[in-house]
């Protein structure tokens, strides 16, 4: 830019801080700035909109536009130019503001007698506050450099914004991060939780966003710029043997740390006036707005990379954002953007819930919560720009809610409903050790999910009669390298040791689709889910395959083993992967190790395709687990991590129950082992229904087992089968109805 430029921006800018420094109420503040950009950039008009509820922008400020329009004057979002700048978060400059698409004139505001347009988001870190406007008589367009000079006020109306700079009456000048927010969201893992935010990455606040020493911003700038690249090489140098993902990622923060129009960008922003932060902030927040246009996986990956590398040089700026300078509160609900598993195993059973901007539900951080047992959230927009450290939370993991700050109200119902829980909880614990056993004299067979050594625990306080499924790749993916067969030999040891002789069911390493493992190369698919996972990467690459069942082998010590392979789907694989069982044992028998004195290998039926196998897979497999989760989504066509459509089929369709009942039938002729694993297992209606179609086992996650024994031990299992029949026989497409209806007579 040229020196004159900025030396132009300085002034304002001067002048802008002078304008927030002196004494006066919010609306005051406002009405200065509009009054400064209209001096300083020669135009008839100044306003400000800001947001008064998500989608409705209002004036709040004006130079030149009638007074009396002032809060008076809204517009929905997309609506009108305004609306427009606020939609796309782009620049709109037009010299005839009046001939543009979707202009919207608003009578009330006198700004018929202008023609030229210059509106820019006024927004932070990628949230949209409002727009910054300026209007002139003459038809012209605005050009560079004031383009440039009414973005940089726009940001540090952003920051005083979030410094509370501007509150006042009214719904669009309410103090920020004060207010009730409800964010939906995705539920990643039933439950619910009351607690206060922990930021898993503290917030940094730009308190000085403007600077009168540029040469002094520049050095500051120069120094944390150095210092960020030495960390970048430092980390490359300690992971030049790691993953090849973790390595793009390294590669892309050194060369952004390296770029010379990053780094250009924010010398010119110091230039015009800001300072050093408020310049890496305003590149930041660029960043997150392109963000939220790309859909290109690889370019929203190097965003995400430019956004952590902007944090990072944030961090070293201001000092902030170090986890130490907060307490963690008492009943934390860790809010992120998004974590990994190692990461959050960290926290343990510390946290009371955990909710996430990203993430999906068969992320790792799904699995180890449902590990940890805490409700937890993805997809929960805005979430981290909207929460600070110590701000109450309730966490509804059953209808995909957060209550941010709620009111009363809602705090109360929420505490009133995990009173009603603790007390069922009471109910539960009075039968924990009785059968689960309905009224018609059928004991079916309540186990649980487990995936960590913490787990095991709650085989005893959960009453479940074994571990019907043990994930065992969450061993491997909280690892930067692959653990050793002496490590899984001596971990599977000992959680057979907790089980206290009751069966656990090993399920081997069920990796791919949206379980990468970090120190795996990963492959590009255009659909996971229908890809290279699980028993597939087991049997094309069996070096780990082998290795892990040499290792259940040793583990087992002689005792009884058991053992399940994951997404079979047909008779070819399950005989490929009972041959590596044989292998491993003779291998064991070679070496002179003891061999388990009783093995069962069975199979997940998650697949369509196994369900009609030939009679000799069904007559050699010594058991089958339907993986209920899998199943469902291939039965449906419908990908459960699609929001679009994970709920649109339900497990009570009759469709799917049908299906059910075939395999139960399949089973029970060859004389096969058979249970139901997933999510639907621990939801007791679905539970019942499973039950009265012929299923006798279900493994769930212990939370759940409570509830299911005692819906099923109110029941009677033939007269829900004959609920079903009827609702079939009435050409119903889902029992669901009629289930609830015969639960409540």
């Amino acid at each position: 830019m040229p020196d004159r430029s900025e030396s132009d921006s300085r002034k304002l800018l001067g002048r802008l801080r002078d304008a927030m420094a002196s004494a006066g109420a919010g609306q005051e503040r406002l009405d200065r700035v509009t009054t400064l950009v209209a001096e300083s950039i020669g135009t008839e008009v100044c306003s400000i909109y800001l947001f008064r509820d998500k989608e409705t922008l209002e004036l709040c400020a004006t130079e030149g536009l009638r007074p009396e329009a002032v809060h008076q004057t809204r517009m929905r979002l997309g609506e009108g130019l305004v609306g427009r700048v606020a939609r796309t978060g782009r620049v709109v400059n037009s010299a005839n503001a009046p001939a543009e698409r979707g202009f919207r004139y608003m009578p009330e505001t006198g700004e018929e007698a202008y023609s030229s347009f210059l509106g820019v988001p006024i927004q932070r870190l990628g949230e949209m506050l409002g727009v910054l406007v300026v209007q002139s008589k003459d038809a012209r367009d605005y050009n560079a450099d004031e383009i440039y000079a009414l973005e940089v006020v726009a940001m540090v109306v952003a920051e005083m914004a979030e410094l509370g700079a501007f509150v006042g009456e009214g719904a669009a000048l309410k103090a920020r991060h004060q207010q009730p927010v409800t964010i939906r969201a995705t539920v990643g893992q039933e439950g619910v939780a009351m607690g206060h935010v922990w930021l898993h990455e503290p917030r940094v606040v730009v308190t000085r966003p403007i600077a009168d020493d540029p040469e002094a911003e520049l050095k500051r700038l120069t120094e944390a710029v150095e210092r960020l690249r030495v960390g970048v090489n430092r980390m490359l140098d300690g992971a030049a043997d790691g993953d090849a993902e973790q390595l793009q990622v390294l590669e892309a923060y050194r060369m952004f740390a390296n770029s010379r129009g990053w780094l250009r960008r924010m010398e010119e922003s110091i230039a015009s006036g800001l300072s050093a932060e408020a310049a890496v902030e305003k590149e930041q927040s660029a960043a997150r707005a392109r963000l939220g246009q790309v859909t290109d996986p690889y370019l929203r990956d190097r965003l995400h990379d430019l956004d952590d590398l902007s944090y990072r040089l944030l961090r070293l700026l201001t000092g902030q954002g170090k986890a130490a300078e907060a307490e963690m509160p008492a009943d934390p609900i860790l809010i992120a953007r998004n974590i990994g598993p190692a990461e959050l195993l960290d926290y343990g059973r510390r946290l009371k819930g955990a909710v996430l901007e990203e993430g999906s539900v068969g992320s790792h951080a799904a699995i180890v919560a449902r590990a940890l047992a805490i409700p937890l959230l993805v997809q929960a927009d805005r979430i981290t720009t909207e929460a600070l450290n110590g701000d109450p939370i309730a966490v509804d993991g059953e209808q995909g809610v957060a209550h941010l700050r709620p009111d009363e109200s809602v705090a109360t119902a929420f505490r009133d409903k995990m009173a009603m829980e603790a007390e069922a909880l009471k109910r539960y614990a009075s039968i924990r050790d009785k059968p689960a056993e309905a009224r018609c004299g059928t004991v079916i067979s309540l186990h649980m999910n487990a995936g960590l050594m913490a787990d095991l625990p709650s085989l005893e306080g959960s009453g479940a009669e074994g571990v019907g499924l043990f994930r065992t790749e969450l061993q491997f993916l909280i690892r930067s390298q692959m653990p050793r067969r002496s490590e899984l030999s001596a971990l599977y040891a000992r959680i057979m040791a907790s089980a206290q002789g009751k069966r656990v069911v090993f399920r081997t390493l069920d990796i791919g689709s949206d379980k990468v493992l970090p120190y795996m190369k990963a492959i590009e698919e255009p659909n996971p889910a229908l890809g290279w996972r699980a028993i597939r990467v087991g049997l094309d690459k069996p070096g780990v395959l082998r290795m892990q069942l040499q290792a259940l082998v040793r583990a087992a010590q002689g005792g009884p083993l058991t053992v399940m392979f994951p997404f079979i789907a047909q008779y070819e694989e399950w005989r490929a992967a009972r041959a590596e069982m044989d292998k491993a044992l003779e291998r064991e028998r070679i070496l002179g190790h003891p061999l388990p004195a009783s093995l069962e290998v069975g199979a997940m039926l998650e697949t369509p395709s196994l369900a009609f196998a030939t009679n000799r897979f069904f007559e050699e497999v010594e058991f089958l687990s339907i993986g209920g989760n899998d199943l469902k989504q291939f039965f449906f066509a419908a990908d459960r991590e699609n929001e679009l459509v994970r709920r649109r089929y339900d497990t009570l369709n009759v469709s799917f129950l049908t299906f059910i009942e075939q395999i139960v039938q399949r089973c029970a002729d060859s004389g096969t082992p058979l249970s139901f694993c997933g999510e639907d297992a621990g939801r007791p209606v679905e539970a019942l229904c499973l039950a009265a179609v012929g299923i006798r086992c279900l493994s769930m996650r212990p939370a759940s087992i409570g509830p299911v024994k005692h819906l099923i031990r109110r029941s009677h299992l033939g007269e829900v089968r004959e609920v079903i029949a009827q609702a079939r026989a009435r050409g119903e497409q889902s029992v669901r109805a009629a289930v609830m209806d015969y639960l409540r007579r």
